[in-house]
């Protein structure tokens, strides 16, 4: 069928592309890589926009952070010890707090600016930044929102300076977060009017525990609320682990867990707590009071409910999480996509004469991921806002939201940081070219605050608990307009949906766990993805409707390119559950190949839209890596 958008744009491409050999007529590596960028087109719409619109919120404060954080203390060492890791990322967190740029109080004034922070501080060092969200979100969020002014008059000040450093104490080695077995408790002792904090066993260790091994004062211990022999359920608990010159308490057992694959500068623990007595005074109290009689009274009336209440700052946790994967997707694709369009290789006269961005290998690895990191940014951003903005009716469609857009954007950039190492070839393989931190931070976020596949398994639970068809159109003959292509995952979410329903239908009650756990696994996290791919989707199309200056096209571009990654990388679905054609998917390969090529030109500049300057991306072969190699640099960027 005839395309006039694509003929349009084959011909803007071609002029574009002549245009560049026009402008580099004798590329060699004798020209510096900083001057081999300046080469590249520019761009017919304003970078500055597009950081407007994917920063989103919070403009000023960005601004600030990013030449904050361009300061020369905060670029990356590699050759240290543990320890001195461990320092640095403290004091580069505690250079955070003394410029102000993250309050606990934020979650009450301006929860936005905690994920702007979040997505900035990764870029630099996301082991500082682990620190920060557990300062933050897990120990200072849960303070402010399941403590009462007594807790807050205690700690909110000092969670600011860093002058209370906290922990947060849910996960047990035997259990994970399963709040039905875990075995910590807190028992009211009605002689002392103390609570009584105990593990048990070594399966109730409180386990990978950040900021416990080294800095904490303090952690909320999440324990069976024991009260004259009867348990009231999961409560979390106010428990001191060090005193201020941070010598480890009585009967509190800390064990350092040592060295991990990635976030070294985190200091990890099992706590232990041998009969700890603490005034019940430190039980976070907004919405179970306990009286000095030990009688319990609680606005929420069943412990599974309360479990639900109490934890629910993980929810916040895995907006932190995706925000600190977009930072450094961003962040491994500027530093990739720069030396693609400075290394120079083989081309038509066998000369070193042709950058690898040239290439269609180059484009079809880096394009793809590049318009992803875009779609997902604005999609976590319709996420950030819905979970701030969030009313009582709406809170089940947010949990959903939540559980899917991290297990999303960090695969995402698991996906992305190996790709782009790999395309940067051994130079992708140096720590100081920061690819190697970025797999840490992905790996981490993988599993932190919940497995990525058992949240995707909640998704499609709390989805097809109410589930309603989207609004689906026929197949057209031309499927590659946007509209047909999200038309197309829409209809693979209400298949796949309306599958897993009749599944279980069938299954019956006494079927039901099986069916779930041992049977329809792959319907499951199908499903549960399907339902972020189309919500990023919806919201990527609907921001780009909106726009109204000249970068319209390249985002409608990006918007494109995503959609067809997606349809092409799950095109054996669509064709084996005959929604395609075979001719369908010609168009789709068709379509992707050429807005890969189209949009190579403006790579560059898409990722100067990210606004990151030269000292944060800190790696050699992003900035001028020829320059960099003619010392001995021993790997670090001390004369860099």
């Amino acid at each position: 069928m005839f395309h006039l958008r694509s003929v349009i744009n084959q011909s803007n491409t071609r002029c574009l592309l002549s245009s560049m050999s026009a402008t580099m007529p004798s590329l060699s590596n004798k020209i510096s890589p900083p001057d081999l960028q300046k080469q590249y087109p520019k761009p017919d719409y304003s970078t500055e926009s597009l950081t407007k619109l994917l920063d989103h919120d919070n403009h000023e404060m960005r601004k600030r952070f990013r030449s904050f954080m361009s300061d020369p203390v905060m670029k990356p060492r590699y050759n240290i010890s543990l320890s001195e890791e461990r320092q640095l990322a403290l004091d580069r967190l505690q250079r955070i707090c003394d410029n102000d740029f993250i309050s606990v109080l934020d979650f009450r004034d301006n929860p936005l600016r905690i994920f702007a922070a979040h997505e900035l501080a990764a870029i630099i060092d996301p082991a500082m930044t682990t620190k920060m969200t557990v300062q933050f979100n897990l120990f200072g969020g849960t303070i402010f929102k399941l403590g009462t002014e007594k807790h807050h008059n205690l700690l909110l000040k000092g969670i600011d300076t860093l002058g209370d450093i906290g922990c947060f104490g849910l996960t047990e080695l035997g259990y994970g977060n399963n709040a039905v077995e875990m075995e910590t408790t807190a028992i009211f002792d009605p002689e002392t009017k103390e609570l009584i904090v105990n593990t048990p066993t070594p399966l109730a260790q409180k386990y990978w525990i950040t900021n416990g091994a080294l800095h904490a004062h303090h952690v909320v211990v999440f324990a069976h609320l024991i009260s004259h022999g009867v348990n009231h359920g999961i409560h979390a608990v106010l428990v001191p682990i060090r005193d201020k010159q941070l010598n480890v308490l009585p009967d509190v057992l800390v064990e350092e867990m040592g060295y991990k694959m990635g976030l070294n500068g985190v200091d990890n623990a099992k706590l232990t707590f041998d009969n700890v007595r603490v005034p019940i005074d430190n039980l976070l109290d907004k919405y179970s009071q306990l009286s000095e009689d030990g009688e319990l009274t609680s606005d929420i009336k069943s412990t599974r409910a309360r479990f639900l209440a109490v934890a629910d700052q993980l929810l916040a946790g895995r907006i932190c999480i995706a925000s600190m994967c977009i930072g450094g997707a961003k962040a491994s694709l500027a530093i990739a996509i720069k030396y693609s369009a400075t290394r120079l290789t083989v081309g038509k006269k066998g000369k070193s004469d042709t950058a690898i961005l040239s290439y269609q290998l180059q484009q079809h690895a880096l394009l793809p991921l590049l318009a992803r990191t875009f779609a997902l940014n604005i999609g976590l951003d319709c996420v950030k806002r819905k979970w701030a903005e969030q009313i009582p009716e709406d809170h089940l469609e947010v949990v959903a939201m939540c559980c899917a857009l991290k297990p999303i954007c960090s695969w995402h950039l698991e996906n992305l940081v190996s790709v782009c190492r790999e395309r940067c070839g051994g130079q992708g393989y140096l720590s100081c070219n920061r690819f190697g931190t970025f797999i840490g931070l992905a790996h981490a976020a993988m599993t932190a605050e919940g497995d990525n596949s058992v949240l995707i398994q909640k998704v499609a639970k709390e989805r097809l608990a109410m589930f309603k068809p989207q609004t689906t159109v026929p197949v057209a003959e031309n499927i590659t307009s946007t509209d047909q292509l999200i038309n197309l995952i829409k209809i693979r979410e209400n298949s796949l949906f309306m599958g897993l329903g009749k599944a279980l239908k069938a299954a019956g009650r006494e079927g039901l766990f099986d069916t779930w756990m041992l049977q329809e696994n792959e319907s499951i996290q199908s499903a549960g993805k399907t339902y972020g791919e189309r919500l990023v989707a919806d919201e990527f199309k609907r921001v780009v409707n909106n726009v109204q200056d000249s970068a319209k096209e390249v985002l409608q571009d990006l918007l494109d390119l995503h959609l067809l990654s997606y349809i092409k990388d799950n095109a054996a679905w669509f064709l084996t559950h005959d929604i395609i054609s075979p001719e369908h998917s010609k168009q789709v390969t068709a379509e992707f190949n050429r807005l890969c090529r189209d949009l190579t030109p403006q790579a560059l500049n898409l990722v100067e839209s990210f606004a990151i300057s030269d000292e944060m991306l800190s790696a050699p072969i992003a900035r001028d890596w020829v320059n960099y190699n003619e010392v001995d640099n021993k790997g670090e960027l001390d004369l860099f």
